[in-house]
C-alpha cells in the first residue's frame, strides 16, 4: 500500500476486467486490429424508447436531484417487473431503492450488513467486484470454489465446508458473470434454505436475470418462501438486458430496516441516481416495445452461444468449457495448455499474437480458465475463433509433443 494511504485500501485491487478493455482500447488507438472478447456489456444500443424518454426528460427540466431513493415512478415499475418475473408476486415499491448502477446496491449492502470480523462467502469463479467491495466493508471474503462437474455452481455441502460462526454473509450471482451458469428454482431454493438456517444473509445479484436460455427469466429469490426473504437483498437493473450500462441505474430490494440503511448511505455518498437515467430506466421498464427489443437481444445472444458452443465441440474436443445457461459470458478451461503462467500468459499470449483480448480467470478467483465475452456481433465472434482456434490447437499440439 502507498505510503499515507488509509488502510481501507489494504487489499483493494484495480480491477482487471476494466484494464483488459483499456488495454485493448489503447491497441486499438494505436492502429492494432484487435477484438475485444473481455468487455462486459451488450454491444447494443439502447432500446430508441428508453433513450427518447431520456431526452424528453431533459426537456422537461427532469435535470435536478431526485429524490434520495429514487423516483416513485421507477420504484412502482421494477416492483411491477420483479412480480411478473415471479408469477405476480406481491414486491412492495417502498423496499426498493434505485442505485447508481447495480454495483452501487451490492456496496450500500454489503456496507450496510457487514463489518469488521465478519466473513461473506462468495462462490467462485466469481465477479471481481464482489471481494474487493467485502474487503472495503472491513469483512473477509471466503471464496467457495464452484464444481467443475456442475457448471462451477456451489452446492450446500461446500458452502457447508467453508462455513464458520463469523459467517455473516452469502453472495449469489445467477446468471453467473462469469461463467454464464444458472442456478435452477431448485438449487437456489437449497442454498437460500441453508443460509436461512444458518441466520446468514444473501445478496441476490440477479442484474442478468433476463438474459437467461430457459423458456422464461432465471429463477429468483422472490420465486421463494416469505420466510427465506427475511434475511435476503434482491440486486436487479437496467444496465445488462435493457443495454443501458452507461445510464447507471440499478436498483435493490431489501427488509425495511435494511433499505432504510442502504438509503442513508446513498444519502450521504452518491445521492440519487440522475434523474434523466431514471425516467429513461422506467420507460425500459414499463415499455412493451423495449420488451420486444430485449426478446431480440436475448435471442441474439443466444444464437453467438450455440455459435460458440458448436465451434469448441467440433474443433477443440478436448477443451473443456462451462455451457452457458444465461448472461453473455463463456468460460474455458486453459490449464492443460500452459506450461506456466496461468490464464494471464495465455491471455497475454493471445493478444500479443492474435489480437484477440479475453479476461484471465484468475481476476475471478481460479486461474485455470479464460472469460470470453459473447457481446459483440456475431461476425467480429467468427473472426475472434478463427483466431483463437489455431492459438489453442497450436499450443495443444506443443503440449502433446513434450508429454
Amino acid at each position: 500500500m502507498a505510503e499515507g494511504l488509509s488502510e481501507n485500501l489494504a487489499y483493494l485491487e484495480p480491477s482487471q476486467t476494466v484494464a483488459i478493455s483499456n488495454e485493448a482500447k489503447r491497441r486499438k488507438a494505436a492502429g492494432e486490429d484487435v477484438i475485444d472478447l473481455g468487455v462486459g456489456e451488450p454491444d447494443f444500443v439502447t432500446p430508441a424508447r428508453a433513450s427518447q424518454a431520456g431526452i424528453a426528460a431533459i426537456n422537461r427540466g427532469k435535470t435536478h436531484y431526485a429524490p434520495n431513493a429514487g423516483i416513485p415512478e421507477l420504484r412502482t415499475a421494477i416492483a411491477a417487473n420483479l412480480s411478473r418475473m415471479s408469477d405476480g408476486r406481491a414486491v412492495n415499491p417502498d423496499n426498493i431503492i434505485i442505485t447508481t448502477g447495480a454495483k452501487q446496491a451490492v456496496f450500500n449492502a454489503c456496507f450496510a450488513l457487514f463489518g469488521p470480523h465478519d466473513k461473506v462467502l462468495i462462490p467462485t469463479p466469481a465477479w471481481v467486484s464482489y471481494p474487493q467491495i467485502v474487503r472495503l466493508s472491513r469483512a473477509e471474503p471466503v471464496p467457495v470454489p464452484g464444481d467443475p462437474e456442475w457448471g462451477l455452481k456451489v452446492s450446500v455441502d461446500d458452502l457447508e465446508r467453508r462455513v464458520d460462526k463469523l459467517t455473516k454473509g452469502l453472495i449469489l450471482n445467477s446468471p453467473c458473470n462469469p461463467t454464464g451458469s444458472v442456478y435452477t428454482y431448485s438449487e437456489l431454493k437449497a442454498l437460500a434454505e441453508w443460509a436461512h438456517g444458518h441466520g446468514i444473509w444473501v445478496i441476490s445479484d440477479e442484474i442478468y436475470r433476463l438474459i437467461s436460455y430457459g423458456s422464461k427469466p432465471a429463477a429468483s429469490m422472490l420465486d421463494l418462501d416469505d420466510e427465506l426473504l427475511d434475511r435476503a437483498v434482491i440486486i436487479y437493473g437496467a444496465s445488462k438486458a435493457y443495454a443501458m450500462t452507461g445510464w447507471r441505474i440499478g436498483a435493490a430490494l431489501a427488509p425495511t430496516h435494511l433499505f432504510q440503511a442502504m438509503s442513508a448511505i446513498q444519502s450521504h455518498t452518491t445521492s440519487a441516481a440522475s434523474q434523466p437515467s431514471q425516467w429513461a430506466a422506467l420507460e425500459a421498464f414499463t415499455s412493451d416495445e423495449v420488451q420486444a427489443d430485449v426478446v431480440k437481444m436475448v435471442a441474439a445472444f443466444r444464437e453467438r452461444r450455440d455459435y460458440l458452443v458448436r465451434r469448441f465441440r467440433e474443433e477443440m474436443p478436448g477443451v473443456e468449457f462451462v455451457e452457458p445457461h444465461g448472461a453473455f459470458y463463456f468460460f474455458f478451461r486453459i490449464d492443460t495448455l500452459v506450461a506456466d503462467g496461468g490464464s494471464q500468459r495465455f491471455c497475454h499470449d493471445l493478444m500479443d499474437q492474435t489480437g484477440v483480448a479475453l479476461v484471465p480467470g484468475a481476476a475471478f478467483g481460479d486461474d485455470k480458465w479464460v472469460r470470453l465475452s459473447y457481446a459483440v456481433s456475431l461476425a467480429e465472434l467468427r473472426d475472434a475463433m478463427d483466431r483463437i482456434i489455431p492459438f489453442i490447437q497450436e499450443l495443444a499440439s506443443t503440449r502433446a509433443a513434450y508429454a
